[in-house]
């Protein structure tokens, strides 16, 4: 597999995504990736081609802007910040690369879906909050947990999956049972998979800050990308 970096805009602002795309010529699901805190880089890249490698366009989307990108082992919280205090700007940046997809090139427009990683956990979350009929399905991994108020009294139509670290201390169990109230009250299809030993960001290799409640759980790994694969499936299978 290889990425093709493509560009895209949100009004006046830049963006650039990495596609990776399956090996058959037929028109395929797609499936956006979105960034932790420092930015797409390799990690989403290498999701982007995982993916393909299942037969969906694997689609690694911006939020910050062209050229943007933080420390991977640094503190980027001035990247995030701004995110996370206007959830408004924050759906439409997202919704941007949804409709970017859409004009991709043997995409199947009526199949797409989404997964985000840690700060792109809570984007595409938000995705689903905005109550887009375009989108099959999304999945959180060791993402924000944190409501939005935006549409907060329409549907969720996606359906939901989240894979939590209960150690981690940036989605605490109060943060979780407030998460599953609103998806009860939304009327989402939602599952959460919560891995008992795991912490934040225990999909990555380079978590190895365990103090600061960071850490690299191989068995979580496994077990939540098997249950993707499952989920993909299944959103798509059931698609119209």
């Amino acid at each position: 597999m290889s990425i093709d970096l493509m560009d895209y805009r949100d009004g006046d602002t830049l963006l650039q995504a990495g596609v990776a795309r399956p090996t058959s010529a037929e028109r395929a699901p797609a499936v956006l990736v979105v960034h932790q805190w420092a930015g797409r880089g390799a990690a989403e890249h290498e999701t982007a081609e995982r993916l393909a490698a299942l037969g969906y366009i694997g689609v690694a989307v911006d939020i910050f802007g062209k050229g943007i990108e933080g420390d991977p082992a640094g503190d980027n919280t001035p990247l995030i910040a701004p995110w996370l205090s206007n959830r408004a700007d924050l759906a439409r940046r997202i919704g941007a690369a949804v409709d970017f997809v859409h004009g991709l090139e043997g995409v199947d427009v009526g199949k797409i879906a989404a997964i985000g990683y840690c700060f792109g956990g809570l984007v595409v979350l938000d995705l689903a909050r905005t109550g887009r009929r375009d989108i099959q399905g999304v999945v959180s991994m060791h993402g924000l947990l944190d409501g939005s108020g935006l549409a907060a009294d329409g549907p969720i139509t996606a359906k939901v999956l989240v894979h939590h670290g209960w150690r981690d201390p940036l989605a605490t169990p109060n943060k979780v049972l407030d998460f599953s109230e609103e998806m009860l009250s939304r009327n989402a299809d939602w599952q959460l998979h919560a891995h008992g030993q795991a912490m934040h960001a225990f999909t990555n290799p380079g978590a190895q800050a365990p103090d600061s409640g960071m850490l690299y759980n191989p068995e979580g790994d496994r077990r939540s990308w098997a249950s993707v694969v499952d989920f993909l499936e299944e959103v798509f299978k059931n698609a119209v």
